[in-house]
C-alpha cells in the first residue's frame, strides 16, 4: 500500500485531510470539462469544401475569421465575468455558441461561413482563459498544474471524440433527410451541448468568495476560502485603475509574450497541418483523413497529463517546457527532409509535433502561480485572457502566411524553418519567466520577513529564498 500511496501522491497530490475538503476539490474538477470546437477541420476533409464551394486558402480564412473574433472578445469577456457571476456568463456564452454552431449547418457559401465563425470566435473566447482563471482562484498554486493540464487534456479528447463522432455521423447519416453528414455534425454538436449549459446555470460553482453552490454546506464554503490565501477586496475592481495595474504590470508583458510563443509551438496540429496534407495527397479516405490525424490528440493527452503530474510533483516548469521545444525541433528535422522520407516517416514526425500541446500546462500553470502573488483577481484575469488574445493575434496571419493549405503537398517547408526558431526562441523566454518567478518570490519575502512560513500558500515553497544576514 505505501507504494500506492506513492503513486496517488505523485499523480494527484496529497490527499485532502477532510471529507469536506475532498469534496470541495472533486466538485470543482466536475465543471472543467469543455465542449469540442474543432469541427471544422473534419468537415472540410468530409464534404464542406465541395458543398460550400471553399477555393484556395479560403479554408485558411475561415481559421483567420475565428481568430479575429476570438481576439476582440478577450478582455470583455475577462471583465464581464468582475461583474457578471461566471455561473451565469460562461453558461450563456455556451447556449449562444451551440446555436451558431448548429447555424453552421445552414450555410451555402463562404461568406455565410465566415461571418458565423467570427461570432463564434467572440463567444469562444469566454472558455479558455476563462477557466484557466476559476481553475486559479479554487486550488493551492501547487495544485493548479495537474488541474490545468487535465483541463487542456480535456479539451483534446473533445476534439478527438469530435472527430469519432465526424467519422461515424458521416457512415451513418450521410444524406439523412436530405443532408450531407458534415451538416449533421454540426446539428448535434450544438444539439448535445445545450444540457451542458443548462447544468452550468443550476451548479457552476462561481468563485470561493461568492459562490452558491447548492452543493456546498456553509462549512465547506468557508473551507474553500481558508485553503487559500487571503483574498483581497478589492481585487475584483475594474475602473480605470485597471489600465494601469495591467500595462504597467511586467507580468502582462512576460507572459503575454510567453504564450504567443507557446501557441505558436503547437502551429503544426492548430493549424491542421496532418490533416491538410492528408488530404491534399488523395491517397486516403474520408475515414482515414478523420481518423489518423485523432492520434495527435491521444498523444498530446498523455504528454499533456505526464506534464502536468511533473510540474506539481517537482515544483518546476522550465525542464518541461525545454524537453517540449526540443522534441518539436526533433520533429521539425524530419519534416525538413520532406522529399527523401516516405509517408510513414512524415505522419511519425506529426505525431512527435504533438508533443508541443505540452506547453499548455507549462506556461498556464507557472502564469497562475506568480499572478495569484499578486493577490488582484482582475489583473490576473485581464493578464491570462490577454495571453490567449495576444497568441490569436499571431495566428490571424501566422496559418496564411506559413502554413497555408496550398502547401500542404510540399510539407509547409516555410512553416517548418519558422517552428524551429520558434522552439529556439520560447527556450531564451522560459528562461526569462524563470528570472521573474525568482524575483517574485524575492521580493515578497523581503516585503513580509515574518512570514515565511506562508510561502507554501502563494505558491513558493518549491523556491529558495536568499537568507538574510
Amino acid at each position: 500500500m505505501g507504494k500506492l500511496y506513492d503513486l496517488r501522491v505523485l499523480v494527484w497530490g496529497e490527499p485532502a485531510e477532510t471529507a469536506a475538503e475532498r469534496k470541495v476539490s472533486s466538485q470543482i474538477c466536475l465543471f472543467l470539462r469543455p465542449t469540442d470546437r474543432a469541427a471544422l477541420a473534419n468537415a472540410y476533409v468530409s464534404g464542406l469544401k465541395e458543398d460550400v464551394g471553399l477555393v484556395g486558402n479560403q479554408y485558411n480564412d475561415l481559421v483567420t475569421c475565428l481568430s479575429v473574433g476570438y481576439i476582440i472578445g478577450q478582455v470583455p469577456h475577462a471583465l464581464a465575468i468582475q461583474v457578471v457571476a461566471p455561473r451565469i456568463w460562461f453558461p450563456l456564452m455556451t447556449v449562444i455558441w451551440a446555436g451558431l454552431t448548429m447555424c453552421t449547418a445552414a450555410t451555402h457559401n463562404f461568406t455565410q461561413l465566415a461571418a458565423l465563425r467570427f461570432f463564434q470566435g467572440m463567444i469562444e473566447a469566454s472558455t479558455y482563459s476563462g477557466t484557466q482563471y476559476i481553475i486559479g482562484s479554487w486550488y493551492k498554486p501547487q495544485e493548479v498544474g495537474k488541474r490545468i493540464g487535465l483541463f487542456a487534456a480535456s479539451g483534446m479528447a473533445g476534439t478527438m471524440f469530435a472527430g469519432l463522432m465526424m467519422t461515424a455521423i458521416y457512415k451513418t447519416m450521410n444524406g439523412h433527410a436530405g443532408l450531407p453528414g458534415w451538416k449533421w455534425v454540426f446539428i448535434i454538436d450544438g444539439i448535445i451541448t445545450l444540457p451542458i449549459a443548462i447544468f452550468g446555470f443550476l451548479s457552476f460553482p462561481d468563485l470561493p468568495e461568492t459562490t452558491k453552490a447548492p452543493y456546498f454546506s456553509a462549512e465547506e464554503k468557508a473551507l474553500a476560502l481558508s485553503r487559500l490565501p487571503p483574498k483581497n477586496p478589492e481585487g475584483h475592481k475594474i475602473g480605470f485603475s485597471i489600465i494601469k495595474r495591467v500595462l504597467l504590470n511586467l507580468n502582462f508583458w512576460i507572459f503575454t509574450l510567453f504564450w504567443v510563443i507557446g501557441g505558436a509551438l503547437e502551429a503544426f496540429n492548430t493549424q491542421s497541418c496532418m490533416l491538410l496534407w492528408m488530404k491534399s495527397t488523395k491517397q486516403f479516405t474520408v475515414p482515414q483523413n478523420n481518423d489518423y490525424p485523432l492520434g495527435l490528440y491521444a498523444i498530446g493527452i498523455v504528454l499533456t497529463l505526464l506534464t502536468s503530474i511533473a510540474i506539481d510533483a517537482t515544483g518546476k516548469h522550465a525542464p518541461w517546457g525545454i524537453v517540449t521545444c526540443v522534441l518539436q525541433i526533433v520533429a521539425c528535422i524530419i519534416l525538413l527532409c520532406w522529399e527523401h522520407i516516405g509517408n510513414g516517416a512524415k505522419m511519425g514526425a506529426y505525431y512527435l509535433a504533438a508533443t508541443a500541446y505540452a506547453i499548455q500546462p507549462v506556461c498556464f500553470a507557472w502564469a497562475t502561480q506568480i499572478l495569484v502573488r499578486e493577490n488582484d483577481d482582475a489583473s490576473r484575469a485581464v493578464i491570462l485572457y490577454s495571453m490567449n488574445g495576444a497568441s490569436s493575434v499571431l495566428f490571424s496571419f501566422w496559418g496564411i502566411v506559413l502554413y497555408p493549405a496550398t502547401d500542404a503537398k510540399k510539407g509547409f517547408h516555410r512553416g517548418t524553418i519558422a517552428m524551429v526558431c520558434i522552439a529556439v526562441l520560447l527556450i531564451l523566454w522560459i528562461g526569462i519567466v524563470w528570472m521573474q518567478d525568482k524575483r517574485t518570490v524575492a521580493m515578497i519575502e523581503s516585503q513580509n520577513p515574518d512570514n515565511e512560513e506562508k510561502l507554501e500558500d502563494i505558491g513558493m515553497q518549491d523556491i529558495t529564498i536568499p537568507t538574510k544576514e
